[in-house]
């Protein structure tokens, strides 16, 4: 098909935000994670249950063939052994793919001028305040499911004992980078 010539293309090169033209990320508002995050938890749990399910297997199928051939317990021993592991091993894998969800719909953040409040927690909440004055350093790093589905994890390091590691993971990779560079001190000083 041929493509048609009067028609402008795109041109390569990233364009180039001006600061100003870019909406602040301190404007108050309470947000959610990115729902991409959903994703990324439930891969998690797709791997966390392929390995559980590995490593389990072959001790517990092993020992019912163990009684099996002892000839110490009937035939259906094994059977009700590998169900045991099919149900608990299922249960497992069904709720490291429901979970995700559920704890997305109840984690959320809203930074101002002030800081960052992050609200989590599904039966528990928990709700983390931290003022900018508090910020030591903020890191922004990615794993590979962050990276693939183009995400990161926020992580503020505070002065004092309590809370000082707060993360905050699954944001969109840019935001988070946002949030970092506006939480970042703005004294040009640092007092050694």
């Amino acid at each position: 098909m041929p493509v048609d010539q009067s028609l402008p293309l795109a041109d390569p090169r990233p364009a180039v935000a001006d600061e100003q033209a870019r909406p602040s990320i301190a404007d108050g508002l309470v947000r959610r994670l990115d729902p991409r995050s959903i994703d990324v938890e439930q891969a998690t749990g797709w791997i966390v249950s392929a390995v559980l399910g590995a490593i389990t297997f072959i001790p517990m199928f092993g020992s019912g063939l163990a009684v099996l051939v002892s000839g110490q317990a009937p035939w259906w021993v094994p059977m009700l052994i590998l169900a045991l592991w099919i149900v608990v091993n299922g249960a497992l894998a069904w709720q490291l793919q429901r979970w995700p969800a559920i704890a997305h719909r109840h984690t959320a953040y809203r930074v101002d001028q002030d800081g960052i409040e992050i609200r989590r927690g599904v039966v528990w909440r928990k709700i983390v305040n931290v003022p900018r004055s508090r910020v030591q350093h903020t890191d922004v790093s990615q794993g590979p499911l962050e990276r693939r589905y183009g995400l990161g994890t926020l992580v503020i390091y505070t002065a004092g004992t309590d809370h000082a590691r707060v993360a905050l993971s699954g944001l969109e990779h840019g935001t988070a980078l946002q949030i970092r560079e506006h939480l970042l001190p703005r004294e040009s000083g640092d007092a050694v």
